[in-house]
């Protein structure tokens, strides 16, 4: 790990004090297990927004915020706002897949991802989530602390207009 942290770009201190290398992408590894699937051996739809939620939950905890102590610290959790997925070729039992997860906007309150699921080099879904901070108590949006803004903007990768 990088234990210099006076550049902005080359780490952040986690919760626990501990430097992280800036990332701008999280690829996060799965498998197609029988519960993900339909009586055909195919992945249910809707699991695949599941895949996409725990590369986001990964993602985070790779960071070093994991959501247990961002709540118990913090007193904030994060609710989805809108999700989108374009199913492009299905997963079945036992495929491996791979996550990616892609912050691209970020406000003090709200991020934007976008996300791929894949099956070696094919994309199996495209998706992209709106993630909204709020209070842990009250369920109402609210700023996300400095700390978490600071590594969230080191890993923010705007999409262009070209895109």
């Amino acid at each position: 790990m990088h234990t210099n942290p006076t550049k902005r770009t080359r780490g952040r201190r986690d919760l626990e004090g501990e430097f992280r290398r800036p990332m701008t992408r999280f690829t996060w590894p799965t498998r197609v297990y029988y519960e993900d699937t339909d009586a055909g051996g195919v992945v249910y739809f809707a699991n695949y927004l599941r895949f996409m939620e725990r590369a986001r939950t990964e993602w985070l905890r790779h960071l070093g915020f994991d959501q247990s102590a961002l709540r118990e610290t913090y007193g904030i959790v994060y609710v989805v706002r809108r999700v989108e997925a374009d199913y492009q070729a299905p997963a079945r039992l036992d495929d491996a897949l791979t996550v990616q997860c892609q912050l691209v906007e970020l406000s003090r309150v709200a991020l934007r991802f976008v996300q791929t699921i894949e099956r070696g080099d094919e994309i199996l879904v495209r998706g992209g989530s709106d993630v909204i901070c709020v209070g842990a108590d009250t369920l109402r949006p609210c700023r996300m602390p400095e700390p978490l803004m600071d590594a969230l903007r080191d890993q923010l990768q705007p999409i262009s207009p070209s895109n």
